[in-house]
């Protein structure tokens, strides 16, 4: 009862509105329960936006669900052969990232355009799957940095700036450089070409530092930007 009470509010909220952007303060702690979103590949990092289209009706759900309480979304990766049980609840990955709605645009035809931003990386404990969108009891998982492996993450920003001005076009400044060193490294794990169990292995690295280093080799053995 009090789950669809959320949602009727958010679903009453949005109507009318077809761009909601959600001025509210940014959640910092991850609720110990969240509704998730599987995909076949998990393109989302602590830090970094991505644009999602919301169309499947329990994804509207789950996505109305989320707008009336902390607006947490937890992206997860689809393990392989989970076409068989798509519309259940197929395999997933344990480990995933985090996001909070930024902002939302409700279409005329009930889809919906979302802006989610990655709040931290967390490991799946449990499932309910007394729903058609799934609810999960997540942990968190930190990352965190020494002043140490802050200074060594800095001096492979010039490397990362390099592998980013491969693709995007000549006229296009790379990247600003107030952008701290974590989310330069987390954009470019979750937005450069590369196969969905790279990606997750960068994602399931323990500190952006860690991370750099390995997404310097992924693309020197020319395993990414396809």
């Amino acid at each position: 009862m009090l789950r669809r009470a959320r949602i009727a509010l958010a679903l009453s909220w949005l109507v009318g509105s077809p761009v909601a952007l959600l001025a509210q303060s940014r959640p910092s702690v991850l609720p110990a329960t969240i509704p998730i979103f599987p995909l076949q590949d998990v393109m989302l990092f602590p830090g970094v936006p991505r644009p999602l289209h919301i169309f499947e009706p329990r994804y509207r759900e789950m996505l109305l669900y989320a707008l009336a309480g902390d607006r947490v979304i937890g992206m997860v990766m689809l393990q392989p052969g989970h076409e068989r049980e798509y519309y259940g609840h197929p395999p997933i990955y344990p480990v995933g990232c985090a996001g909070v709605i930024e902002n939302v645009e409700a279409l005329p035809d009930g889809r919906y355009n979302v802006v989610l931003r990655g709040l931290t990386k967390f490991r799946v404990k449990s499932e309910d799957k007394s729903y058609a969108y799934r609810i999960a009891e997540v942990e968190a998982i930190p990352e965190t940095l020494t002043d140490e492996q802050r200074d060594s993450l800095r001096r492979h920003r010039p490397q990362l700036l390099e592998l980013l001005s491969t693709v995007v076009p000549d006229d296009q400044e790379p990247t600003p450089d107030e952008i701290p060193d974590e989310e330069l490294v987390n954009g470019l794990a979750q937005y450069l070409v590369m196969e969905p169990r790279d990606r997750l292995d960068l994602l399931e690295l323990s500190s952006p530092l860690e991370r750099a280093e390995a997404l310097i080799d992924l693309l020197a053995r020319g395993a990414a930007l396809q």
